[in-house]
């Protein structure tokens, strides 16, 4: 198998990625490394990568053929500041880019943000959880934290169609689901991630933005 035979397609990207960008070519600091939570077919990766070139961008994922198809898509399109993909799983105590190798690349280019999209409502809560742990973890004071998705605001859908989705997620498995925003709020800021703005996106998703604030003694 080549290389561009292991690039693999997500639909809903083509859609979004450029609201996406917009939004993240306000909220991103300048410069440094952008870390990419479930990254997925690596789609957004070039996208965001290429025009954010003032930033190192690294890629993650759980699964080897996601990795695989990142690795493709970085190659396509010759993006020289994307990393090679992570295996990384956010339930994790520790994450591969606290330890080993990792942290050598990212001395001359810190973690100055994290992005993750449409990931906590397909997956168990413990993902969002470990997510909002891991930022706390890894960034520094005014370092920003950045979620794309649908939400529940105030406990209810705010669309008939965010209630038929969540109904087939919980179809499949009854772990994942929409997540009331208040409750993904209210467990960044247990971890000092401030929620700092939300945006109202295209399909009736949320852009979400937290801000990591000085450790309170």
């Amino acid at each position: 198998m080549t290389l561009q035979d292991a690039r693999q397609y997500a639909p809903a990207t083509d859609r979004n990625r450029e609201p996406i960008l917009e939004v993240l070519s306000q909220v991103l600091p300048g410069n440094g490394t952008i870390l990419e939570i479930a990254s997925g077919t690596g789609e957004h990766a070039v996208f965001f990568a290429s025009r954010l070139r003032d930033c190192m961008w690294l890629p993650t994922d759980i699964d080897p053929q996601r990795r695989a198809s990142i690795i493709a898509w970085t190659e396509h399109f010759k993006c020289n500041n994307i990393y090679p993909p992570l295996e990384l799983d956010v339930r994790e105590p520790v994450w591969a880019v606290e330890e080993g190798a990792v942290t050598q690349w990212l001395n001359t280019s810190p973690i100055i943000a994290i992005v993750n999209i449409n990931m906590i409502h397909i997956s168990p809560w413990s993902a969002c959880l470990g997510l909002m742990a891991g930022a706390g973890r890894i960034l520094k004071a005014g370092g920003i934290l950045y979620l794309y998705g649908p939400f529940k605001q105030g406990g209810e859908h705010t669309a008939p169609s965010n209630a038929a989705f969540d109904k087939s997620l919980r179809a499949q498995n009854p772990e994942w689901g929409i997540r009331n925003l208040d409750d993904v709020v209210a467990v960044a800021s247990a971890q000092n991630l401030i929620l700092k703005q939300t945006y109202q996106m295209p399909a009736n998703n949320l852009s979400v933005v937290f801000q990591r604030s000085a450790n309170l003694e």
